[in-house]
């Protein structure tokens, strides 16, 4: 993809490096999982990496389910 535009490229794709310190990948109940560990100490639910289509139906893999 070929993007023409005067804009700088720093106002079209913005540094989000902080936006992934926190994020981790974990495996609860057999699923891995990526996490957001928050300040408590518990995670915050982001993606449900499985291929299951059934997993996606389940609501304890929720993305932004805490996970203690």
């Amino acid at each position: 993809m070929i993007l023409y535009t005067p804009l700088a490229i720093t106002d079209i794709y913005p540094d989000i490096s902080n936006t992934f310190e926190n994020r981790t990948y974990i495996e609860y109940e057999g699923k891995l999982i990526a996490v957001d560990k928050n300040t408590d100490g518990s995670y915050q639910m982001i993606q449900l990496l499985s291929t299951d289509p059934q997993d996606f139906l389940n609501d304890n893999y929720a993305p932004g389910t805490i996970i203690k």
